[in-house]
């Protein structure tokens, strides 16, 4: 495969709403927020923006992105340019976000704490959400533990640190200082595909990348029973 990795195939391919039940999905999600345009609203670990646009044209709020792909950088930055909206972005690492203490009513992560350090990244979190402030999550977890081939076959592919439970994930919350936890499965499974994801590709882009789009799916279809998602909403109190 050359090293390229899954990051690679989403970042060549260009792949808007990459999470589980795409932008319908998360269109469902924040509309249950308390939104408007004096929110400051940080999408974390944006991709090629496609959710960071759409908080901007339906809630006119105060939005920035933060990714560190440069790939996806470029993307989100040519999207925001031919819409003409006014959105902020940084290239950054969400375990060290580039903002003071207490600066964001919301923070947003699609399927991103799943591939870094998550202590580290929802500390983060904590810190730059004000008091009061939402953090708006849809994370991979695991409905059931694997046996340690299994876990470590998806953590190699996916190039993760750990695969979480609810439970980890509620733990994790609890101990970072969150409140009002909730987290929520879905009736969409991860097999069951996203239909609503965009593309846009880039110039050159290595067969190999076709490869790992397969590996991605024939994972996704045998550990159907283990792999799945969940919504993850807190308050910082």
């Amino acid at each position: 495969m050359g090293g390229l990795t899954y990051i690679d195939f989403l970042a060549k391919f260009g792949v808007g709403g990459a999470h589980p039940g795409g932008i319908p999905l998360t269109k469902n999600i924040l509309a249950r927020e308390n939104i408007t345009k004096d929110s400051l609203i940080l999408d974390a670990g944006c991709g090629t923006g496609q959710t960071t646009a759409y908080l901007y044209q339906q809630y006119n709020a105060k939005v920035f992105g933060l990714e560190i792909n440069p790939i996806m950088v470029d993307k989100a930055k040519s999207r925001f340019e031919s819409l003409q909206l006014p959105i902020q972005l940084f290239q950054g690492s969400i375990e060290k976000i580039p903002f003071a203490d207490n600066h964001f009513d919301f923070i947003l992560s699609e399927s991103v704490l799943a591939f870094v350090d998550k202590p580290k990244a929802l500390k983060e979190f904590f810190r730059v959400l004000k008091p009061g402030g939402r953090l708006i999550a849809n994370e991979m977890t695991i409905n059931k533990r694997l046996s340690q081939k299994e876990e470590k076959e998806i953590k190699n592919f996916y190039a993760l640190d750990s695969l979480l439970l609810e439970e980890d994930w509620n733990h994790l919350l609890e101990v970072t200082g969150f409140q009002n936890i909730v987290l929520k499965s879905q009736s969409q499974s991860m097999s069951q595909g996203n239909h609503a994801q965009e593309f846009n590709f880039s110039n050159i882009f290595e067969p190999e990348l076709f490869d790992i789009l397969n590996q991605h799916g024939n994972m996704v279809l045998k550990y159907q029973d283990y792999l799945s998602y969940r919504i993850i909403t807190c308050s910082k109190v």
